[in-house]
């Protein structure tokens, strides 16, 4: 893919520095770590909450996206929907969003998402996009409840070209609301990843939306990541629009739902304990959205495969 992408970090920049001004009014909380970086916390230390969250997924797809709150009738009990929109979905949200930097030092892990990766980018999937950004500053999501060592941010800095004082790390908790938003919000993304895995060329994505129920929060680690991924798995819906031949719009329909899973019918919770908490044992074609719609743009006609599943999620979140 070699067009010319825009740069993610100069995009994200303004939203990082509003969420950074208006901290107080969103209960982040913000700092500097002893080697200079910036520190934000949305819901460690800090109350945090869904503003926060929202404004969160919209620096981490790169400032090429936005995130909405919405209201739909789609399951009963659960009406409230963070919707996505991208202008640029395949930079925005693999280039972006995906969590694909693993950071460890220590006892500590993990993975960084956010426009600094793209500064980094060592992933294979960089070469594959043809994508590098260029900057000097940096900004990454992590998902995590307490604040990673110094010695690792300062390394997380100097990965990226760049010196500790420009690097902002954002530290969303997987049990607070904002740390809730945010991964949900990865609803369109998730179909993106599942598309590269089904090899269906990037370059012929032109455009995405997704949505998916705004799960409670739970203060337990395995019931949160439980209920964040069952609003996608159970609860998700994505629409993609392809360039290509029509039956191979459909194909890529048919092989995206969650439901073309071995894993798919229980919670999550309920597969990661049966996995005894090998995250990497279950099969990864479960990442994806309950309900895809693919369009082709030469014909017009579109292709839908899978369903909701609100008993499901009435288990997980309620």
């Amino acid at each position: 893919m070699s067009e010319r992408r825009p740069s993610v970090a100069a995009l994200s920049a303004p939203l990082v520095e509003a969420l950074v001004a208006d901290a107080e009014i969103l209960r982040l909380g913000v700092s500097r770590s002893p080697c200079g970086a910036r520190i934000i916390d949305g819901g460690i230390a800090a109350r945090g909450g869904i503003e926060a969250g929202r404004r969160i997924a919209e620096i981490c797809l790169g400032g090429l996206g936005r995130v909405g709150i919405a209201t739909s009738g789609r399951f009963p009990r659960w009406g409230t929907m963070i919707t996505v929109t991208t202008l640029d979905p395949v930079t925005a949200c693999l280039g972006s969003q995906y969590a694909g930097w693993s950071l460890a030092e220590g006892d500590f892990f993990a993975l960084g998402s956010g426009p600094g990766r793209a500064l980094w980018a060592r992933e294979k999937l960089y070469e594959e996009l043809g994508y590098r950004d260029s900057a000097d500053h940096a900004a990454l999501v992590l998902e995590v409840d307490r604040t990673p060592p110094d010695s690792l941010v300062a390394r997380i800095a100097e990965e990226c070209g760049i010196s500790a004082d420009r690097l902002t790390l954002i530290l969303t908790p997987t049990s607070s609301l904002a740390g809730t938003v945010q991964i949900v919000a990865r609803v369109l993304e998730v179909a993106l990843h599942k598309t590269h895995a089904l090899h269906f060329p990037l370059d012929r994505v032109v455009d995405g939306i997704g949505s998916s129920p705004l799960p409670p929060p739970a203060p337990d680690f395995v019931a949160a990541m439980g209920r964040t991924n069952d609003a996608t798995l159970y609860g998700g819906d994505v629409q993609l629009f392809v360039t290509g031949p029509e039956n191979e719009a459909r194909d890529l329909a048919e092989g995206l739902p969650s439901s073309s899973s071995r894993d798919h019918g229980r919670t999550f919770a309920e597969i990661f304990t049966a996995y005894k908490g090998d995250f990497y044992a279950m099969d990864p074609m479960l990442f994806s959205p309950a309900r895809v719609t693919v369009t082709a743009l030469e014909t017009g006609r579109s292709f839908t495969f899978g369903a909701f599943h609100d008993e499901i999620l009435e288990r997980s979140f309620a």
